[in-house]
């Protein structure tokens, strides 16, 4: 069922600092690696992993380093197939109501699934005897970003739930093969359904806290924030920190703007449940959302993981819109336009998603 991918785009924020480059995702469960989206804050770090360690500590009953020999050979091997989101997936669509200073103007496109091994989290907790009064777990990567003149690593957290649930990783692998450098080698974090800021590449330290992180990019930027603060329009630190994806699908084909003959067509996507969930179903609407029909699930979906749909449409000559909709198994839906969520920096869009054409 895959399809070749359009060529890879390379943009730079405002600032000059961050890169992404994407690809327009294939109908496949599993990216390949060199298709898979990146998103990074400073350049890769080069790293000798026979050099690497990673630093263990905060409150925890034995505190260490391991080596990376020592961590994928001290724990059993895990695998987790999950999507990897962007928190700007569909930015684009609130450009609409207003500028978003600074922002990458992301599409659909941030977004890709790897199949991913190595050492549960909840393992190396329980091994260094993570505390009971302990609330979050911290992360920071090797790499060097710079901000305000200040340098540090990229960084987040994620409570202790989420850390101590089985699918949150070490990760060594990507789709069986070591992590390419610019996927986080030799080991990053992977937090399946939540943003992918808090899947932290190059990965460096480890510290168990009662505290969320106070990284930069947990305090001043992946946040959201309905409020615009006057004196500083980018100033988002009032808002809530970004962790679980919202419900979401995406039309893949056909795009916005084709000219299609006149007649039966195939409509493709995927859609994904919130915070990585079950879908109860996914419908496509032709008549401005008047009336849904329900899609057909594309192969074998997996929880963390996107699932790919389609249906048939009849078109008639003249303009259409095609809206999509997932529906989530505990029968939440996605809300019907993007300024029911407008933020300021244009995180987690999820309203319907519209394509508008024209049949001949």
């Amino acid at each position: 069922m895959s399809e070749p991918t359009a060529p890879q785009r390379m943009v730079r924020d405002q600032e000059g600092h961050n890169t992404a480059c994407w690809p327009v995702p294939a109908e496949d469960l599993i990216t390949p690696a060199d298709r898979f989206f990146t998103r990074s804050h400073a350049a890769t770090p080069c790293i000798d992993p026979a050099a690497w360690r990673l630093e263990v500590g905060g409150m925890v009953e034995r505190p260490r380093q391991f080596s990376l020999e020592e961590l994928v050979g001290s724990f059993p091997r895990r695998e987790v197939a999950a999507t990897l989101v962007c928190a700007g997936l569909r930015r684009d669509e609130f450009l609409a109501f207003g500028p978003l200073p600074g922002e990458l103007p992301w599409g659909p496109e941030p977004v890709s699934t790897g199949r991913w091994s190595g050492v549960a989290l909840a393992d190396l907790l329980r091994a260094v005897g993570a505390s009971p009064e302990a609330r979050h777990v911290q992360m920071v990567g090797l790499d060097q970003v710079e901000r305000h003149g200040h340098r540090f690593g990229f960084g987040g957290s994620m409570d202790l739930t989420k850390a101590t649930s089985g699918e949150v990783l070490l990760a060594n692998e990507l789709n069986g093969a070591p992590l390419p450098p610019p996927h986080g080698f030799p080991v990053r974090a992977l937090v399946p359904g939540w943003i992918g800021a808090r899947s932290v590449k190059w990965l460096g330290r480890i510290e168990v806290t009662t505290e969320p992180s106070p990284n930069y990019f947990q305090t001043k930027a992946y946040r959201m924030a309905r409020e615009v603060n006057h004196a500083d329009p980018r100033d988002v630190s009032g808002g809530t920190a970004l962790t679980e994806v919202p419900l979401n699908t995406v039309i893949l084909a056909p795009a916005t703007g084709a000219v299609l003959a006149a007649g039966r067509h195939r409509v493709r996507g995927w859609a994904m449940g919130a915070g990585g969930g079950l879908l109860a179903r996914v419908e496509l609407s032709l008549d401005g959302g008047r009336s849904w029909r329900e899609t057909r699930r594309v192969g074998q979906g997996e929880r963390w993981a996107w699932t790919f749909w389609e249906a048939e449409v009849e078109l008639p000559p003249g303009a259409h819109t095609l809206m999509a909709r997932a529906v989530g198994a505990d029968g939440e839906t996605q809300p019907p336009s993007p300024q029911e969520t407008w933020n300021v920096k244009g995180y987690g869009n999820n309203a319907w998603y519209r394509v508008t054409l024209r049949a001949e």
